[in-house]
């Protein structure tokens, strides 16, 4: 009975295998062959160059000031979306009045709930495209708001000044809902004891959130922590979508260079896929790194 289990089992796990080995691992394999190619997309010839694709990188303003934007956006859209997520979800949870219940949240806890986690309801495309028209200088919903109280009406995203941030301030408004529930549904484990306890010593809500909460939801942010930095170094869509990577390079990406430079006029898909493996272990360190530097002892309640 137990020879006969093992063909059933391989059976049902080898055609699964052998479409992730085709749809997922293969392009990965390619594009690590073609980073070593001059290949221009269109063409039959791809002649080897070797390591020449990753010489040029290093030499690459462009690429260099993609980086840097990633760099912003890796140091500050994770920390602002968890501590946005945290301090809402923390709201919602015990924001309300101490009474004889103990630690209660607001009033209309699920109808706030689902206001903030509506942008998710919407795809990414829908969110640059509404924002883009929010931020429209002529006929935009900021603008026309800022010009009735008289206050200055910036061209937000044709101005360098603003432009990356206001692509940052979408990211973290589309991400933010979504770890407000995360975060929310996790603080519904805690016991109510130990909130309790901590409030009769005389606690604020601060130290609660400090002292029991985040210790307690380390595991959930942590996780957190690494699908938004994972997040803040594609922010693709958004940027392609928003501004192209303009006003003059402001808001340009790696990812958005990897795709300028595969499909736009110079066709070099050879040297985009250096980008892409470039990108590919940066991501993943980036995550190996956030885990080992978040790691901490576990904390156990019962």
């Amino acid at each position: 009975m137990r020879h006969g289990r093992y063909p059933l089992i391989v059976s049902f796990l080898l055609p699964p295998l052998v479409l992730y080995g085709v749809f997922v691992l293969s392009p990965y394999l390619q594009a690590f062959q073609i980073s070593t190619t001059d290949w221009l997309g269109y063409s039959a010839q791809a002649d080897p160059v070797g390591m020449a694709n990753f010489r040029t990188l290093l030499h690459d303003g462009y690429v260099w000031n993609a980086l840097e934007n990633n760099g912003v956006l890796l140091l500050v859209v994770p920390v602002l979306t968890i501590a946005l997520g945290l301090f809402f979800a923390t709201m919602l949870a015990m924001g309300g009045r101490k009474g004889r219940a103990g630690v209660t949240g607001v009033r209309g806890t699920a109808v706030y709930r689902l206001v903030y986690f509506f942008p998710q309801v919407l795809s990414v495309v829908i969110i640059a495209l509404l924002w883009k028209e929010i931020y429209n200088p002529r006929s935009g919903l900021l603008n026309g708001a800022l010009h009735a109280l008289g206050l200055p009406t910036p061209a937000w995203l044709g101005d360098p000044r603003f432009a990356f941030w206001c692509v940052l301030a979408v990211m973290v408004w589309s991400n933010v809902g979504f770890y407000v529930v995360l975060f929310g549904a996790a603080m519904q484990a805690i016991p109510r004891d130990i909130y309790e306890a901590v409030m009769l010593d005389g606690a604020s809500r601060a130290v609660m959130l400090w002292k029991i909460t985040i210790p307690l939801l380390w595991d959930t942010v942590q996780v957190a922590w690494i699908y938004l930095a994972i997040a803040a170094l594609d922010g693709f869509i958004l940027v392609q979508l928003m501004t192209n990577g303009g006003p003059n390079f402001s808001t340009d990406v790696i990812g958005n260079r990897m795709y300028d430079t595969a499909f736009g006029s110079e066709t070099k898909f050879g040297y985009a896929s250096a980008i892409g493996v470039v990108m590919f272990f940066l991501t993943l360190s980036v995550a190996v790194l956030a885990l080992r530097a978040a790691r901490r002892d576990r904390i156990e309640y019962s």
